[in-house]
């Protein structure tokens, strides 16, 4: 699988066939900790610029494109017959991870982050859309700082659950810095990245409509849903995002 560098970050060049193949590749293997990232604009931009967020991406061994700039810069670089004809979105791969798992005891999930009353929901919905597929455990960890012990006790209830594909949805950049921290004391699994998979699921927020994913719009549309929230983040991120692809090019 061809690696892309994107402002600096690794992207695969790879589809939801190849990726879904990939992770259970690994989670069958059960060897080590595995982490895998769908990378967006604001992901690619911190990792170019904090240095702290680099180096906990840096320990990351599956990196996708899920926004449609970075299937853009990719393309930029790939021969016509090697082009993607589409993004890797998170919350699409989770579904695809989770629907090729059904019937195949092997593969146990585990839910991480988010409140208590969203892993219920998205334990219901998964169970009932994909019956043959297996959410080993959940967890909701406090909200904010944890205590010494928290993550010593997610480690054990990970490990007592047996599960190889842990989705891990706290939140862009805390999720990618505990994976990293505690990739080396992690149970043998594949660990993602999710970021608001969870809420997308649940259906506790919208996503956007598929016309405006395809033109790589999507945070003008969830920007309209959460001005406050997201106002800053979208302004500073996709601004950082298209300087340094700018610049990278003026540079080749």
């Amino acid at each position: 699988m061809k690696r892309i560098p994107v402002i600096g970050l690794p992207v695969a060049a790879t589809n939801y066939r190849q990726a879904v193949k990939w992770i259970l590749d690994r989670a069958a293997s059960a060897d080590q900790a595995y982490a895998v990232e769908a990378a967006n604009t604001h992901v690619a931009a911190l990792f170019r610029t904090d240095p702290a967020f680099h180096e906990s991406l840096a320990k990351f061994d599956l990196i996708t494109p899920d926004g449609m700039p970075l299937v853009w810069s990719v393309n930029a670089r790939l021969p016509a017959a090697e082009k993607l004809t589409d993004r890797v979105y998170g919350p699409t791969l989770m579904l695809e991870t989770i629907k090729a798992t059904q019937g195949k005891p092997g593969f146990r999930h585990f839910l991480l982050g988010g409140k208590q009353s969203t892993l219920d929901k998205l334990t219901s919905k998964f169970s009932s859309e994909f019956p043959g597929a297996t959410i080993a455990d959940s967890h909701s960890p406090p909200f904010g700082d944890w205590q010494e012990n928290e993550t010593e006790n997610i480690i054990h209830r990970i490990r007592e659950s047996g599960a190889n594909l842990v989705w891990v949805g706290l939140g862009c950049p805390k999720q990618e810095h505990w994976i990293a921290h505690n990739k080396h004391l992690l149970p043998p699994a594949v660990y993602f990245g999710i970021g608001a998979a969870f809420a997308f699921h649940a259906g506790e927020v919208r996503q956007s409509p598929a016309a405006f994913q395809k033109l790589g719009l999507e945070w003008a549309y969830r920007l309209a849903m959460e001005p406050r929230r997201l106002f800053k983040r979208y302004l500073t991120y996709n601004s950082l995002f298209l300087y340094h692809t700018l610049r990278d090019q003026m540079r080749d």
